[in-house]
């Protein structure tokens, strides 16, 4: 399997290679040149097959002879360490819980899977790897522990102040040894433009071999689609496909989730559940692309207001706006909206959302109001902990804590605080090459 850059103007790579840069020489995203899909016996066998098989079988085709089978099955097996659940809330809606891992968020699997790849690919270098991670809550704790320890591999995350929840902030901020948190004066945009111009500074990359680890990065980003697979697996009508709710903020699950579809995974329609943030939204209406300054909000992780991933989504439909709006639909759902779902949902089912979840549930309701066969499911990305405030408010007492949350609650924040000032950033990293 080889990656070309959706800017065209860099060599087409294996998967090592992409992964290792993260980021195409021009400045593109990498992806795949072929789409593989499995033989039909996969899907009507995948009930009776481990969940471990099943991730298997879809991403050896794009890792290719990059890693050996056996390494392959160890890196899978150490990914999937933690149940993904698909739980019936009512004969109609479904809840794809993705936060049973160490973070306690659905980044986990991502960041996981290309932890252990970079660990791999790295083993034999002398020069230490660096990874830049721009995040807007979950990603960098999903990224810090992925890769903690990880030898050869030095993790730089930075994070927009206070605009993370305070959980976010503890998972991030508290590893030390390889795990370096910048805490940003600014929002995310700000934090992912500072890696982007890292990125491209020539001299910079001359003296570090930089990577990303966001879902830019084609280890991250593929083997989210092991999510829909396995609900797939559970999921209860086979001759009614799910209609599939994805929060959205940088766009990488609901991408993985779309390459799924065209590798032949059944899906009735796919909805982007955003919250303020409403860049794709008017792109869809206007065919004018805008990138935005974020807005704040509840569900901070989808705080993104020029989501990177977008330009993958476009690729797969071959940039025919058209057969992409009959396959997605977009919601944007307020703050207001929002807790009052959380609240609504914990007195009627007894189910609590975190706020991420809350926009997936509600979008496809919306959705669901108006195609009354219809059924799906949403992805619960994050476990309501993270969001404590709002969660202790609707539970209370009840609220169970996690263990890998008190965990971590006492320990001492290490992080450096910053401007947006590139040169300061440069001079940061510059560190690891002395």
């Amino acid at each position: 399997m080889k990656y070309y850059s959706l800017n065209h103007n860099a060599p087409s790579v294996d998967f090592k290679e992409a992964t290792m840069r993260g980021q195409a020489p021009d400045k593109g995203l990498y992806f795949p040149e072929r789409i593989p899909v499995p033989d039909p016996n996969f899907f009507h066998n995948i009930e009776n097959m481990a969940d471990e098989e099943i991730a298997f079988h879809v991403i050896q085709p794009y890792v290719g002879n990059t890693i050996p089978i056996d390494e392959l099955k160890r890196i899978i097996n150490e990914t999937l360490s933690f149940p993904i659940p698909l739980v019936k809330l009512t004969d109609q809606v479904f809840a794809l819980e993705l936060f049973h891992g160490p973070t306690l968020a659905f980044k986990d699997v991502g960041a996981r899977f290309m932890s252990r790849c970079l660990g791999y690919f790295s083993r034999n270098k002398t020069q230490k790897q660096i990874v830049l991670v721009a995040t807007s809550g979950d990603t960098g704790g999903a990224v810090a522990n992925g890769f903690y320890e990880v030898e050869g591999v030095d993790v730089v995350i930075l994070y927009p102040s206070g605009k993370v929840s305070s959980v976010q902030e503890q998972q991030l901020t508290t590893l030390g040894k390889n795990i370096h948190a910048l805490e940003v004066n600014g929002n995310f945009d700000d934090c992912q433009q500072l890696v982007k111009q890292a990125f491209g500074d020539a001299d910079l990359n001359e003296k570090l071999f930089l990577t990303s680890a966001n879902s830019i990065n084609i280890a991250r980003w593929l083997p989210q689609q092991f999510y829909y697979f396995l609900a797939w697996k559970q999921w209860p009508d086979k001759k009614n496909p799910p209609v599939v709710s994805v929060p959205s903020g940088n766009f990488g699950n609901l991408c993985a989730a779309m390459l799924a579809q065209v590798s032949g995974l059944p899906v009735k329609h796919f909805i982007a559940a955003c919250n303020a943030n409403d860049t794709v939204t008017e792109f869809l209406q206007t065919k004018n692309y805008q990138p935005k300054k974020a807005v704040a909000t509840l569900s901070n992780a989808m705080d993104v207001g020029d989501p990177s991933n977008f330009i993958r989504i476009l690729e797969i439909v071959n940039h025919d706006l058209q057969k992409l709006k009959k396959n997605l639909s977009v919601y944007n759902i307020s703050d207001e909206e929002t807790m009052q779902t959380v609240k609504e949902i914990y007195t009627r089912h007894h189910y609590l959302l975190d706020p991420h979840g809350a926009v997936g549930y509600l979008a496809l309701e919306k959705y669901l109001a108006g195609h009354p066969v219809a059924k799906g499911f949403f992805a619960e990305t994050a476990h309501p902990v993270k969001f404590f405030d709002m969660a202790g408010s609707v539970a209370g007492d009840n609220f169970p804590i996690p263990v890998q949350v008190k965990n971590i609650m006492n320990k001492k924040k290490q992080s450096l605080e910053m401007d947006i000032d590139y040169p300061f950033f440069k001079e940061f990293l510059l560190q690891f090459s002395r």
